[in-house]
Order: structure tokens, then C-alpha cells, then sequence
């Protein structure tokens, strides 16, 4: 790598980071006016009166529900459930004129009087990460009739630049090294990689008739299919039929395949059998640092990127960029899938959660884990093993994906 050219590379990035402060990037303390009870929280805005970013900082995680505000409206109104939040009011930026917080019964409404008529283009949250201690939810607005926005590889106000592509190789003792990029054709497809959880001498978790490996593999296969027909993508299976597969392998199999999102695809289990709900998982700050500390110690058995000259700086500062990149478009994604699951099975109370799983270290692959409800539960075991209710979850998450690649698709195919 030449090493000025990346000094170059650093310098714009921090140009871009000040033009984007400098365009009126503002916060403003709902403490102003807050009611007794419930954590305060910051309220951001950015953007204009074509397409405004709406980040609220929180302390906790956060579902919200669109309770009012479909194509041309002048208000908005989200619903949190279970969400402490103080009271209180303030002036928004772009679209939206002023947004007014208010406790209900069980958890908080947040409503957003808009300067003209506007749509929510996607919603997110976004969960801590290094150096971000808080929750963040996103809601992104545009102008009705306004151009819709590209989903976004970094939801973030300040977008990171994507590192140089780097495509990898497979060792013989199974490690990846870089390898230079080869030219290729452009194709539209995304690549999806589905994960069936378990496999082979592992079963998973049990029900009283059922194991998880099993719901796992037909789950992933009815979404290879449903996947593919529509000719929009390419789905890559870790397994397509009851074998073990390595957890590192798994990861490995994402990135050769130059994989858009990894799924894995799993059924809970509890101790508590009342205990129901599907839940999201995305990579926890302790997953990010032990991936981290693997490649400064070049111990990793993913990923092996050689920096000519040796410049260790320049590498982990690479690796980071990548790997902020990676965490927040997964977070984004976990919204998406959330939503739209939540519409055909139970969800737990705290449906987002985060975790140092294996299958989701890829740094440089947006990764979920789901559980698509609890086997130990026999509500959720029927609706997991009954082929049509598992085909309307299933047809969820393929809806989540087709959501999150909508915007990005409509754009290459002009």
C-alpha cells in the first residue's frame, strides 16, 4: 500500500467528517422541560427539507411503532413501548417543524410536526458500540415525492469510507490472506449467506418433538428459494443437509463468497418453558475487541491482511473503518428483520440483543443471528415445525432483505 496515498485517503475522510459538521448537524437535551421520572436523551437532526435524519440517543434499547403517518403526512407519530424516557418538547431541523415526547401508559410517544409532507424511508437501531456507549434510533424522512434515499452501508450521520477491497484465499490450515482483487462483470445479485444452526453430531436445542437442527435447515432452505425466485439474489448455504460445520468455517464460507449478509438461523431454548418470542442478534463490543486483539496479534484465523512494510497502524486503523462499518449496517438490519418478524411471530421484550457469537465475527460482512422462537416452548414449536407458519416467517425475513437492498438495487439498475 502506498502509505502517502493513505495519508491522502485520511486527510479527505476528515474534510468530509468537517463539511458534514459545518452543515448544520445539531442536538438538542430533552431534559429542557423533562418531567420527573425516566432518563434523559439527546435528540439529533441533520439533512434538509428534501430528506432529514431524525438520531435519538438512549440509554436503553428501543422498538418503536409507527402508529400514525403514511404517504403525505404532516405528523408523525412512534410509539416505544417499555421505553423511560423524560418528557419534553423542542425545534427539529429540515423536515421536521418541532417534535414533542410524552409519557404514556407503559412506555413513550414520540410525535413529529413536519414543516410540509413527508415519509418515513427506514427506521433502525443502532445498539453501542466502541466509543458509543448509548442506543441510538434512527428515523430517516423524506419529502413526499422525493427521491428515496440509498440504504445505507454506514447509518450514521457522518458516513466512513469504505477501505480498499481486499478478496481473500483459503490456506491450507484454513486461515484467509489477502489476495490481489481479479476483475469481474458487474451483477446485480446480492449475495446472501444463510447459516442453518447446528447440524450433524450437534442437534441444538430440543422440544418435546422437534430439534433445531432440523427446523434451522428447512427454515434456511425455504429461504434459498424464496430468495432466488425472485432472480434479485444468490443465497449460499453453510450446510444443505445434516452435517456439522465448523463455526469458523461458517464465517469463512461468508467471505469467499464475497457475501452482502449473513443470516444464521437458530431456535431458543429456555428453562422457563412459558418463555416465547423470536429475538435478533448482532456483534457485542466484547465480539468487536476480541476480533480486534486477534488481528494485532496476527492469532486470527479469519482473516490475514498483509500490509506492505509492515505498517501495523495502517492496518488496524483499516480494520477499524471496516469493522464500525460492518457493525452499523448489521444494526440496521436487525431493525429491519425485527419489524417484520415481529408482524408474523411473538417477539421477546428486548427483541435486539447483542452477543460475541462466533458467526458473526466477519469484519467486513453485515451478520445476524436470529432465533426464530423458542423450541422449549410449545406455542413456538408449533409454529416453528407447522410448514405454513414457518413459510410466513420466513417470507418476513425474506421481506427484511428484500427492505434493506431495496434502495441499493433500484439505484444499480438504472
Amino acid at each position: 500500500m502506498d502509505l502517502s496515498a493513505y495519508g491522502g485517503f485520511l486527510a479527505g475522510w476528515k474534510r468530509m467528517a468537517a463539511l458534514a459538521g459545518a452543515a448544520g448537524l445539531c442536538a438538542a437535551l430533552l431534559a429542557q422541560g423533562a418531567s420527573a421520572g425516566g432518563a434523559p436523551a439527546v435528540v439529533r437532526f441533520g439533512g434538509d427539507r428534501l430528506a432529514t435524519r431524525i438520531v435519538i440517543d438512549l440509554a436503553q434499547s428501543a422498538t418503536g411503532k409507527l402508529i400514525s403517518g403514511g404517504e403525505g403526512a404532516r405528523e408523525l407519530v412512534l410509539d416505544f413501548p417499555k421505553l423511560d424516557v423524560a418528557a419534553s418538547e423542542g425545534r427539529g431541523q429540515g423536515l421536521v417543524g418541532a417534535y414533542n415526547i410524552t409519557k404514556t401508559a407503559g412506555g413513550t410517544r414520540l410525535k413529529l410536526a413536519l414543516n410540509e409532507t413527508a415519509v418515513v424511508d427506514r427506521r433502525f437501531l443502532l445498539a453501542p458500540a466502541e466509543g458509543v456507549k448509548n442506543y441510538r434510533y434512527v428515523i430517516d424522512l423524506k419529502a413526499h415525492g422525493g427521491v428515496k434515499s440509498p440504504a445505507p452501508r454506514t447509518p450514521s450521520l457522518v458516513p466512513a469510507p469504505a477501505p480498499p477491497p481486499v478478496s481473500t484465499a483459503v490456506k491450507p490450515a484454513g486461515q484467509l490472506v489477502a489476495v490481489a482483487p481479479a476483475p469481474r462483470s458487474v451483477n446485480l445479485r446480492k449475495v446472501i449467506v444463510i447459516d442453518a444452526g447446528h447440524g450433524g453430531h450437534d442437534p441444538g436445542a430440543l422440544g418435546a418433538n422437534a430439534r433445531e437442527k432440523d427446523i434451522t435447515l428447512a427454515a434456511a432452505k425455504a429461504l434459498k428459494k424464496r430468495l432466488e425466485a425472485t432472480g434479485r439474489y444468490r443465497a449460499v448455504m453453510t450446510r444443505d443437509g445434516d452435517a456439522y460445520i465448523p463455526l469458523e468455517n461458517r464465517v469463512q464460507i461468508a467471505r469467499r463468497a464475497g457475501a452482502d449478509l449473513f443470516i444464521s438461523l437458530h431456535a431458543d431454548a429456555g428453562g422457563n418453558k412459558s418463555t416465547r418470542g423470536a429475538s435478533v442478534y448482532t456483534l457485542s463490543d466484547e465480539g468487536s475487541a476480541k476480533v480486534a486483539r486477534s488481528v494485532n496479534t496476527n492469532s486470527d484465523w479469519f482473516i490475514d491482511v498483509d500490509v506492505p512494510g509492515g505498517a501495523k497502524a495502517v492496518r488496524e486503523i483499516l480494520f477499524d473503518l471496516t469493522q464500525r462499518a460492518t457493525r452499523n449496517r448489521s444494526a440496521a438490519f436487525a431493525e429491519l428483520l425485527i419489524d417484520k418478524v415481529g408482524d408474523e411471530a411473538p417477539l421477546l421484550t428486548r427483541a435486539h440483543r447483542d452477543a460475541r457469537y462466533v458467526v458473526l465475527f466477519a469484519p467486513d460482512v453485515p451478520a445476524v443471528l436470529l432465533e426464530m422462537g423458542f423450541i422449549t416452548n410449545s406455542a413456538d414449536e408449533r409454529l416453528l415445525t407447522d410448514p405454513d407458519k414457518r413459510a410466513k416467517v420466513v417470507d418476513a425475513i425474506a421481506g427484511a432483505i428484500d427492505e434493506y437492498f431495496e434502495p441499493q438495487l433500484q439505484l444499480a439498475a438504472r
